[in-house]
């Protein structure tokens, strides 16, 4: 079992006033399994800008400018985080959601994403990558 260490201790992190959070079932129960990097990287934006009850209203403008996306790759990454039950999308809100359970989505699949992949699949391609 590999012992844990702080590698830098003045990066230690604290908790600022205006905390935000990542579930971590959202990596222990697969969800992000089921997100492309595109999704992945638009829950990530809507999770750091939510409130409380996981509100949020950026703009979808402001959105592709923040996470370099065009309109379509923003409406296919938000569809993706609905499908899978992560979000919830009214504009101009957008709510993070609980996450409950076990995700009932299917991974996607590159061959009829275009092109898109899922976190995993980089993963796996890293770890082949790596000696």
């Amino acid at each position: 079992m590999v012992q844990k260490r702080l590698l830098c201790p003045a990066g230690v992190r604290k908790i600022p006033k205006q905390f935000s959070w990542i579930d971590q079932r959202l990596v222990r129960d697969h969800h992000i399994d089921l997100c492309s990097h595109r999704a992945a990287a638009l829950y990530l934006f809507l999770a750091t800008v939510a409130d409380a009850q996981g509100l949020s209203y950026y703009s979808d403008r402001c959105l592709c400018r923040r996470l370099a996306m065009d309109d379509n790759t923003l409406t296919q990454a938000r569809q993706e985080l609905i499908g899978i039950g992560l979000i919830a999308h009214q504009t101009p809100l957008y709510q993070v959601l609980a996450i409950e359970g076990r995700p009932s989505a299917t991974p996607i699949d590159s061959r009829t994403s275009g092109g898109l992949h899922t976190l995993r699949q980089i993963f796996k391609q890293l770890g082949e990558a790596t000696p």
